[in-house]
C-alpha cells in the first residue's frame, strides 16, 4: 500500500510538527482586516469567562475563532488574567504562525481539524470541566437521560478515544466526532463545544458540563432510564425552532 498524500487542509496541518517550525517561505499571512484588536479582545474574553465560570481550572483549555485565512487561538501555557489581546495567536490554515508571536495552543491541531470538519461552526471552547471530564476518564459518553442531550445537535453527546495531547491522531478523533455533534467529550482528557459564534461556543459548553453534572448524579442512583430513538427524534425536531429561531 503506497504512502498516503494528504488531501485536506485539516490533514495537512495536524502533522506532527510545530508551526514554528515551519519555514518563512510557508507562512501565509493571515489577513490583517480580520485579525484585528477586537477579534483578538473576543477570544481572550471568552477565554477568561470559561475560567470564571471554573470550567476549566489553572492554565488548561484553549479557545479559538476562525478567521479569513485561518484562526486566532489562545497561547499555550499563559494563565488568562494575564494575557492582552495582542497574546492571541494568528494561526494560517496550513498550521503556520508569523514571527514575533506567541507560541499557539498546544492544541492548534484539532482546531484547525474541527474547523476542517464544521465548515459552519466559526469558534471552539476546549476546556477540562470537572463532570464532563470525569465522565471522559470513566469512557462514558452522555445517552438521552435527559432531553436537553439534544443541545449538542444529536441523541447523545459522544465520546471519542484517546489519543496524546497535541497530536494528529487526537486531531483526527475530534473531527470525526463533531462531525454530526456540536459537542463531545474526549476521553481521560476533557470536552469540546463548537458554536457559530465564541459566544454560542461558550454557552454550548455550559451545558453541556450541566448535563454531564446531572447524568454523574443520576449514575449514583442505579440505571438511568434513557429516552429511545423515537422521542429524541421528536426533541430534535422541535430544537429547529426552539427559542427564537425564526423569529423576524
Amino acid at each position: 500500500m503506497g504512502k498516503r498524500t494528504p488531501t485536506s487542509i485539516a490533514e495537512r496541518a495536524v502533522k506532527q510538527r510545530r508551526p514554528a517550525d515551519r519555514p518563512p517561505s510557508e507562512r501565509l499571512p493571515v489577513k490583517r482586516v480580520i485579525a484585528d484588536e477586537a477579534a483578538r479582545h473576543a477570544v481572550l474574553e471568552t477565554a477568561r469567562a470559561m475560567a470564571a465560570r471554573g470550567l476549566s481550572p489553572g492554565r488548561s483549555g484553549n479557545v479559538s475563532a476562525r478567521c479569513d485565512g485561518g484562526m486566532l487561538i489562545t497561547p499555550t501555557g499563559m494563565a488568562y488574567d494575564a494575557m492582552v489581546p495582542g497574546d492571541i495567536v494568528a494561526v494560517n490554515a496550513d498550521g503556520s504562525v508569523a514571527r514575533g508571536q506567541k507560541k499557539p495552543s498546544s492544541e492548534w491541531q484539532l482546531h484547525l481539524a474541527a474547523y476542517e470538519a464544521r465548515p459552519d461552526r466559526h469558534a471552539i471552547v476546549h476546556m477540562h470541566a470537572m463532570h464532563a471530564t470525569v465522565l471522559a476518564c470513566a469512557h462514558k459518553p452522555i445517552p438521552a437521560f435527559h432531553y436537553m442531550v439534544a443541545v449538542a445537535g444529536g441523541a447523545d453527546i459522544p465520546l471519542v478515544p484517546y489519543a496524546t495531547f497535541g497530536g494528529d491522531d487526537l486531531a483526527a478523533n475530534v473531527a470525526r466526532g463533531l462531525r454530526e455533534r456540536d459537542a463531545c467529550l474526549m476521553a481521560n482528557h476533557g470536552m469540546i463545544a463548537i458554536g457559530a459564534t465564541l459566544s454560542a461556543a461558550l454557552e454550548l459548553a455550559a451545558d453541556v458540563e450541566g448535563l454531564a453534572e446531572q447524568y454523574v448524579k443520576v449514575l449514583t442512583l442505579g440505571v438511568p432510564h434513557i429516552l429511545d430513538e423515537a422521542e429524541m427524534t421528536r426533541v430534535l425536531a422541535k430544537f429547529k425552532s426552539y427559542g427564537q429561531k425564526g423569529q423576524g
